[in-house]
């Protein structure tokens, strides 16, 4: 029987981010007898991902992380890695973008078939997202293939023109969407494990970064609360009394560089008993379950699988209209811009709970179709020809 293929994919670290989240869904779901995933990571450390990743018969190997300064060690690295490694690799798929332009040259000319893939529609703010910019200013013009997985992100990362010219190929964030489908009893399970069963529940789940606008989404909950406390109602109506005898929480699920930040602002609004900050869960699907309307006030994403997930599950959806519209494959989205005040953006909410109709509707939502864009199966087949016959055709 023939080995198969091996494709190396890049990324920061692999732990529970978005990027590495769709690519280890698709890991789970390839044809591993066709084709093997490596790993190239920025860290040393031992991640949330590593011990999965072995287990099925993935290696990792690590290079420094760039510092700007150490430009010169950092190209070291990856050629010393190339003349070691390169006779492996049919393919290597850079996930982080900001120094593609500097690995996926040395790995071009060992003879490996490169592709950079933008994930992000944005960048960090100030120094960091200059040099970034800086970084990817010719990347289109150093790749073999350019994915995106939205119209946002390849003219973020790989310019306006060469987007317009057709030069990227879409490949959307696709999920496991059968671990999604809404359950009433895995819904009864997770708000009785948080102790959440009398509460009207707002979920967000992402990483604590400045991307998510974790501070605006804060904001727009002490909007909501104030609304709940409030006899003063745009309608003249208290609000407790013309919804429902549930108080409003927010469940946010993740981690990150600004999650101590956010917690201290919960705190200074006042409204830190009715947040809860879950952490990282390998098993976000369940959670999903037991919020009643996600809200995701993002400055910007790529495609946000998140989005995705919560489609999946049913959920109605309060999104930022800065996000790619290519997420939207139901009607459970509604948009708003992040330029307007938290307290507009909790009229939105107390809105839709006041017309909520509840888990009817979310069980309604099992029976749609979604998109086979979005279904981590579909992908793995047509990934799988692609990175054997690199192409994608129609069929694939």
């Amino acid at each position: 029987m023939a080995e198969p293929i091996r494709i190396l994919h890049v990324l920061g670290n692999l732990n529970l981010g978005g990027a590495e989240s769709r690519i280890m869904d698709l890991y789970r779901n390839i044809d591993k007898s066709r084709v093997q995933f490596d790993f190239v990571i920025h860290t040393t450390k031992e991640c949330y991902f590593t011990k999965e990743i072995t287990s099925m018969g993935g290696r990792i190997y690590s290079v420094p992380c760039f510092k700007i300064y150490n430009y010169i060690s950092y190209a070291k690295a990856w050629k010393k890695f190339m003349e070691e490694h390169a006779a492996d690799y049919k393919m290597i798929q850079g996930h982080m973008t900001s120094t593609a332009s500097i690995y996926l040259p040395i790995a071009k000319k060992s003879g490996i078939t490169t592709i950079a893939h933008a994930r992000s529609a944005g960048v960090d703010s100030g120094l960091k997202g200059k040099v970034t910019r800086f970084m990817r200013r010719n990347l289109s013009q150093k790749a073999d293939f350019l994915f995106t997985c939205s119209e946002l992100a390849g003219i973020s990362v790989f310019g306006k023109k060469a987007t317009e010219e057709g030069k990227t190929i879409f490949i959307p964030n696709a999920i496991e969407i059968d671990k999604f489908r809404f359950n009433p009893k895995t819904r009864e399970d997770v708000r009785k494990e948080l102790e959440i069963e009398d509460r009207f529940v707002i979920g967000h789940v992402g990483r604590f970064h400045y991307a998510k606008n974790h501070e605006f989404l804060l904001n727009v909950f002490k909007e909501v609360i104030n609304k709940y406390d409030s006899k003063d109602d745009k309608d003249g109506k208290n609000v407790k009394d013309t919804v429902v005898d549930k108080k409003p929480l927010l469940l946010m699920l993740g981690e990150g560089p600004r999650m101590a930040e956010m917690k201290t602002l919960s705190k200074e609004l006042g409204i830190e008993e009715d947040v809860i900050f879950a952490g990282n869960h390998s098993d976000v699907y369940r959670y999903y379950q037991g919020m009643d309307l996600f809200l995701y006030p993002s400055r910007y994403e790529g495609l946000p699988g998140t989005v995705v997930e919560a489609q999946a599950s049913g959920l109605k959806t309060i999104m930022s209209d800065l996000i790619c519209d290519e997420v939207i494959f139901t009607d459970l989205i509604d948009t708003m811009s992040i330029e307007k005040s938290p307290a507009e953006w909790a009229d939105k909410v107390v809105d839709f709970i006041k017309e909520d109709k509840g888990l009817i509707n979310r069980i309604s939502y099992n029976d749609i179709s979604l998109k086979s864009d979005f279904n981590v199966k579909s992908q793995a087949e047509i990934m799988s020809h692609f990175y054997e016959k690199g192409e994608l055709n129609d069929n694939h």
